[in-house]
């Protein structure tokens, strides 16, 4: 059984993997037998992180099709395929809808959308050429519910659209081998949201809302992902596995 969550021999890419849930993925698929390579907007704290990590690092911007669609082209010169993809780079962006400034929402659905969009494209291209390979999206429970106190029309939209499109790129090349899933995360400590947990009335909601009555760490993320880039999970895909304490229950 324990085999079948190896990633021997297997290539991965992860998208804003250089901090906080990316950087629990890297190492969870690392551990796991995977060749790994950091995909990060900023190139410092890309190579800082991969070369922390005994990974590789890979530079891209995800709201920008050409510069993601090398980037997957630099990990199958460099291992001669690309076998799972992360795409997890996110951003979030709080304040009223009535008052949003249309960059500050295109901002968001363009990190967000776009960029999970460019990055399962640049994937199952090379995915579909060779057969088969595993893509995970990294979805949140704000694409089921919505969100309070905070307000986040944006982020929330977002990633229902991540969910969506998930489902609807696991239905286009499931007969060809490609899978596609994804996990919605719930409140998880890293440095975003422990900003949001200095707020009183926000940590309050927050906390009580969950039924474990905490937030995750990241590496408590990470498996999940592993999972879906594993054959353990070889007959799933079009799935969005969340983990979110019990977060979307009530």
């Amino acid at each position: 059984m324990t085999d079948l969550f190896a990633l021997n021999g297997r290539n991965a890419i992860v998208t804003g993997g250089a901090q906080g849930i990316g950087e629990a993925i890297v190492l969870g698929l690392r551990d796991a037998g995977a060749r790994v390579f950091i995909c990060d907007v900023n190139p410092d704290t890309g190579r800082a992180s991969a070369e922390r990590h005994g990974v590789e690092f890979v530079a891209a911007d995800v709201t920008d099709p050409d510069s993601v669609d090398a980037a997957f082209e630099h990990v199958v010169s460099a291992g001669g395929s690309v076998d799972v993809a992360v795409n997890n780079a996110g951003i979030v962006h709080n304040h009223p809808s009535e008052d949003l400034d249309p960059a500050d929402w295109r901002r968001v659905m363009s990190v967000n959308l776009d960029g999970v969009f460019y990055s399962c494209r640049a994937a199952g291209k090379r995915m579909l050429a060779q057969g088969s390979g595993s893509i995970i999206n990294t979805g949140s429970m704000s694409g089921h519910i919505s969100n309070r106190p905070q307000p986040q029309s944006a982020y929330n939209a977002a990633k229902a659209g991540v969910i969506h499109l998930t489902k609807s790129l696991a239905g286009e090349w499931a007969a060809r081998g490609v899978r596609v899933n994804s996990v919605s995360p719930g409140y998880v400590g890293t440095e975003l949201t422990k900003r949001g947990l200095s707020n009183e009335e926000w940590r309050r909601t927050w906390i009580d809302g969950t039924p474990m009555n905490r937030v995750a760490e990241p590496g408590e993320i990470a498996p999940a992902v592993v999972f879906l880039a594993s054959d353990a999970s070889s007959y799933c895909t079009g799935t969005d596995l969340v983990v979110d304490g019990g977060y979307t229950v009530w």
